[in-house]
């Protein structure tokens, strides 16, 4: 599950093309949390892991939504044209 949900989550901040290795390394670490079973090994992974889905986060690129105003500023401008 956890590999899943990773893969899932890669997918949708748009890295893995962009930062392969690092997308890669977090499946591995996602794939040895899955197979760990000691809970001191468990830890380890999983605070390694969230560090590099942080570090991909913060590689990602955000995903533009417009809101309110930016409706208005559209509109404004298809009015003038």
């Amino acid at each position: 599950m956890t590999e899943q949900a990773v893969h899932e989550e890669l997918r949708l901040l748009g890295v893995t093309e962009r930062h392969p290795g690092l997308s890669d390394l977090a499946l591995c670490l996602a794939r040895a949390l899955e197979e760990a079973e000691a809970p001191t090994a468990i830890a380890a992974v999983a605070a390694q892991l969230r560090a590099v889905m942080k570090d991909l986060c913060s590689l990602a690129t955000p995903a533009e939504e417009g809101d309110v105003l930016d409706d208005l500023a559209a509109r404004r401008a298809a009015r003038r044209a």
